[in-house]
């Protein structure tokens, strides 16, 4: 048997069927998976469990000292019950067995002596007031050992605690481990890092690393295999993005160079404003990538306010004075009726092409929705196909197989994570030549911080804000001060008699809907499948209790509306189950002052523009994510008026959601705030379509922490594709790729 097949060897043949299927509830089927569950923490015997935290209900391992032990009989019920207690030192546990004779408890009396230390593991109990595990599984360190001097070493080793289950405690998957483990070979487990690079950075081998997470003599054992197993990871997904990358080079796109005296020119003359430094800058990047042969994947990252469409505009004008179209692609008809109105006062007579009034240059612009009537559905159509606009903007509807473009040259994401890989990539597939693609996100998410550091994406960054720009404060709220809560209603009264605007933005639209992360008509799923669904999140332990209703739009603005404070104001109401035709009367209406107060859903969450919009409320804040929470307050503060952010939040003190509204709070920096998103959430899958917490296909590797380690992987891996793009001196390397990602995974990482 090969190293390949000893490792893909199935478990239930090594272990047994009885321990096999344990391990197969952590999602363990061969040995390969066996050996990458890696400790998720080392124990050593002179350092105790805090048991200060334990809280009820929780499924727990602790490592701690035995303090005394006692059988007993039991009068009331019949039988007998051992009970000990176990200390770190400070604060004390119980553990409680029972049995119907005393003697079937003297194996565990015999264990549990008092000042031995062990591990035990169970479900935390409240008894009388005391804190107790009932029938907990134990390991104590030293007493299974073979003989005295194997118990004197494991007692003054590191001892490995894994990701575990009820049904499988941590030391039993030590045990398999070792079993699998110990009559390996080098020849067995085919090593990824190729030799010469393992020996230019003093690495172990794979079975060398695997031994000293796994059976550690000390710390520093672990610590070195684990940073040669996170490196393993980072090699593996930069070559795998190294060979894409060459791949692409190898695809022929259409150049789009610049034209002197064209549209671009014309717009940045007709602009009333100047471009800053940093959209200079990122013009001339992106300028020069349109220009080339090879497809542009560009990630333009801005803080919200930096002005991204700006940037957007004139690259999509760039590739219309070369001859092609542009597709701008929006997650929700609001937005997409929002850019189409900013496009077109941006461009003025620049967007009437072919009309009376046009400049003699123009282009048009196009827009394509769901809910479009027949009659405008068929002109943008029309329009698209002939190449008579150059500009598209459009919701899902783009990606519909009947939407046709003449010569589609650039496709342009805004807020790349409210669309599927796959839904991107369908736009990207029209046409003979692969068009050129910006994404665009004022708060990157994981998956496209994740990437950004991979390599996979060129990036341009726009730094700084528009002169004039006030800054937005961010308070929170408690859901339960009523104080509090009268004072955000007065505050409301106060902007609306300054003619100001404010939004009251809520998770549910009605008492009777489930609560989601935005909403849109049924004819147009804003939730897209298979990349992140945008929805609410919240970790269970956060989640506020289910008999306190959460805020929807029809309630809050008949609340709102019977508010002494709010008197003679008219509330108004947008969310994704109105037409086309009545969200635009009530943006109209919010924006005109005849509507000053809007309760929304997260529709308005992205570029929606109201300069006189200074007070954005967010109810049932903890509900909604970072990245949402930070579009929602880009919604205010755009103009010079400064903005105020009220989250109001049912989050405990210490709790996970707490800490995202205080991030939030602490800073309208969105990069910041996308690094504190990482830390919160990891990385997601970035080698599927998981983006969001749940397991994740990096073990070991962090993205942020591990960032330099991974530039330097990328220097390495380009160098190996660059002397053998087949990897044929590399057999395992190659096949760690096809093992980790597989096709689908793999293209997965080019799509970006």
């Amino acid at each position: 048997m090969n190293g390949a097949d000893r490792l893909a060897e199935p478990l239930s043949r090594v272990l047994g069927a009885r321990t096999a299927g344990g391990l197969a509830k952590l999602g363990l089927e061969t040995v390969e998976d066996l050996l990458r569950h890696y400790p998720r923490r080392y124990g050593s015997p002179g350092e105790r469990t805090d048991m200060s935290a334990l809280t009820v209900g929780e499924h727990v391992t602790v490592m701690a000292e035995v303090r005394s032990t006692q059988v007993r009989s039991m009068r009331s019920r019949g039988g007998a019950m051992l009970e000990a207690i176990v200390t770190d030192g400070h604060h004390t546990l119980q553990l409680t067995f029972f049995a119907k004779r005393a003697g079937v408890l003297r194996m565990h009396e015999s264990k549990l002596k008092p000042g031995s230390t062990g591990l035990f593991t169970g479900t935390v109990g409240d008894y009388r007031g005391r804190r107790q595990l009932t029938h907990p599984d134990y390991l104590i360190v030293g007493v299974d050992a073979a003989d005295e001097a194997e118990a004197v070493l494991e007692a003054s080793r590191p001892i490995p605690i894994y990701p575990a289950a009820a049904a499988v405690p941590t030391w039993r998957i030590g045990r398999s481990v070792r079993t699998v483990l110990d009559p390996l070979t080098d020849e067995d487990v085919p090593d990824p890092i190729p030799a010469g690079i393992r020996a230019e950075r003093s690495l172990p081998t794979l079975l060398e690393a695997l031994r000293a997470v796994h059976v550690p003599e000390r710390e520093q054992d672990w610590e070195r295999g684990q940073d040669r197993l996170r490196f393993e990871e980072a090699l593996v997904l930069q070559t795998a993005l190294a060979r894409r990358r060459a791949a692409r080079e190898d695809l022929a796109a259409t150049p789009r160079p610049p034209v002197v005296d064209g549209l671009v020119a014309a717009l940045d003359a007709s602009l009333p404003f100047t471009l800053t430094p940093a959209q200079e800058s990122v013009g001339r990047e992106i300028a020069e990538s349109l220009s080339g042969a090879t497809p542009m994947m560009r990630l333009l990252q801005g803080d919200v306010g930096a002005g991204k469409t700006v940037v957007a505009l004139r690259a999509m004008l760039q590739v219309v004075d070369a001859g092609g179209q542009a597709a701008l692609l929006a997650p929700t008809e609001v937005l997409a009726a929002q850019h189409l109105r900013s496009l077109e006062q941006l461009l003025g007579p620049l967007a009437h092409g072919g009309m009376l009034g046009g400049d003699a240059r123009a282009t048009r612009v196009a827009l394509l929705t769901g809910s479009q009537g027949s009659a405008a559905r068929r002109q943008a159509l029309g329009e698209a196909a002939s190449g008579a606009a150059g500009i598209v903007v459009g919701t899902h509807a783009l990606l519909s197989e009947g939407v046709q473009f003449a010569d589609l040259g650039l496709v342009v994401v805004d807020e790349q994570h409210r669309f599927g890989v796959e839904q991107r990539d369908a736009l990207r597939a029209r046409g003979d030549r692969p068009p050129h693609m910006l994404v665009m996100t004022a708060t990157p998410i994981p998956r496209t911080v994740a990437m950004t550091v991979f390599g996979d994406l060129e990036t341009s960054t726009l730094s700084d804000r528009p002169p004039g720009r006030a800054e937005t404060v961010t308070h929170i709220v408690p859901a339960d001060n009523a104080a509090w809560l009268a004072r955000t209603w007065q505050r409301v009264r106060e902007e609306v008699d300054q003619g100001r605007r404010v939004y009251v933005v809520c998770p549910r639209i009605d008492a009777d809907e489930q609560a989601r992360g935005e909403d849109a008509p049924p004819t147009e799923p804003a939730d897209a499948p298979g990349d992140e669904p945008f929805t609410l999140e919240w970790d269970g332990d956060d989640a506020p209790a289910a008999s306190v209703p959460l805020a929807s739009v029809t309630e809050t603005a008949a609340m709102l509306a019977d508010r002494p404070e709010l008197a003679g104001v008219r509330i108004g109401r947008l969310h994704g189950r109105l037409a086309a035709d009545a969200k635009d009367a009530a943006m109209a209406a919010f924006a005109s002052g005849e509507a000053p107060v809007m309760v929304s859903t997260t529709v308005i969450e992205v570029g929606v523009d109201v300069p006189q919009a200074t007070v954005m409320i967010v109810l049932d804040a903890e509900r909604f994510g970072i990245s949402q929470l930070h579009q929602l307050r880009g919604r205010v503060g755009r103009s010079t008026l400064p903005g105020l952010c009220l989250l109001v939040s049912r989050a405990e003190p210490g709790s996970v959601s707490r800490e995202r509204l205080e991030a939030l709070a602490s800073t309208t920096d969105g990069f910041a705030l996308a690094e504190k998103d990482l830390e919160l959430r990891r990385e997601g899958d970035v080698l599927g379509a998981a983006q969001s917490g749940g397991r994740n296909s990096l073990r070991l590797l962090r993205v942020v922490r591990d960032a330099t380690l991974i530039d330097q992987a990328r220097l390495v891996a380009r160098d190996l594709v660059a002397a053998d793009p087949r990897l044929e001196t590399a057999p395992a390397l190659a096949s760690a790729i096809s093992l980790w990602l597989g096709p689908e995974r793999e293209d997965f990482l080019e799509r970006g």
